[in-house]
């Protein structure tokens, strides 16, 4: 079976640092990280593209991920980044959809997890830079935690137009209760515009001492919820490495799914995403 990586990063510490990096338990991932260490690691887990997603908020990383699909088989696709507050909102984008490599780009990313304000999607500026990106054929990947799940519900009501895309379950920490972010996510999975990755799961849990049952509460609320044509699998390398290797993530992925049909699975492992980013 081909197989679709939904979410992985790329960077090189010569070209900038990345802010996120924060303490010595980012150590072990502390170096640069480039398509071609991943290349090997995905052949041998029969994935055939990937899409990369945006570290930083930036706009100078998005052409150079750009430029690193057009030069390389793997990459089917990039999640960039562009202010969705800025008055030109519209500009950036076309200058980044009007590049010679600009087919690649095929969705928008801001770290919402980040912000203090747990309301910042409900902004009227943002709003108005989520319909921007809906207007220019582009899908939104939702970076949440728990708290900003009510105004995620909220923004994609407000926005049928636009497809979104969950990143990393929006983020809860494995062990704990699952609600309210079972109720939180099950609200968003309700609207017919929103596919979810599952994905960043180990480095929710235990670094040190996750086990697979500790993630397949979280899994299962997830599949349930979406449904497997709109759940797709991401393996979030390198952040990954922290917890598991590359090949653990989807020997996880693999035992979280097992219960589904061929069929099912097939959309988790590629499908979904190809058909909601336009792979």
């Amino acid at each position: 079976m081909s197989r679709v990586d939904a979410h992985h990063h790329v960077w090189d510490l010569g070209v900038r640092e990345q802010s996120w990096m924060v303490g010595s338990a980012m150590d072990p991932i502390r170096r640069n990280f480039l398509v071609d260490d991943l290349a090997p690691l995905a052949a041998a887990a029969d994935v055939t593209q990937t899409v990369l997603v945006q570290t930083v908020g930036l706009a100078a990383e998005t052409p150079e991920f750009l430029a690193v699909a057009e030069s390389n088989e793997l990459v089917a696709g990039v999640v960039g980044w562009v202010d969705l507050t800025a008055d030109d909102v519209e500009n950036a984008l076309a200058g980044l959809l009007n590049r010679p490599d600009g087919s690649w780009l095929k969705g928008i990313r801001h770290q919402v997890h980040d912000e203090p304000d747990v309301e910042w999607l409900n902004r009227a500026d943002v709003r108005r830079g989520l319909a921007t990106i809906a207007e220019a054929g582009l899908v939104y990947d939702l970076l949440t935690k728990t708290p900003h799940l009510p105004a995620a519900v909220e923004t994609v009501r407000a926005l049928p137009e636009l497809t979104f895309v969950v990143d990393h379950i929006s983020k809860p920490v494995i062990g704990g209760d699952l609600e309210p972010w079972a109720t939180g996510l099950r609200d968003l999975a309700a609207e017919p515009n929103v596919t979810c990755k599952l994905s960043g799961l180990v480095t929710e849990a235990s670094w040190t001492g996750w086990k697979v049952a500790d993630l397949k509460p979280y899994a299962d609320v997830v599949l349930e919820a979406f449904g497997p044509d709109r759940v797709m699998f991401g393996s979030d390398w390198p952040v990954c490495l922290l917890a598991a290797t590359y090949g653990e993530v989807v020997d996880a992925a693999e035992q979280l799914t097992e219960g589904l049909t061929t069929a099912e699975r097939a959309d988790v492992f590629g499908e979904t995403a190809r058909r909601t980013y336009h792979l």
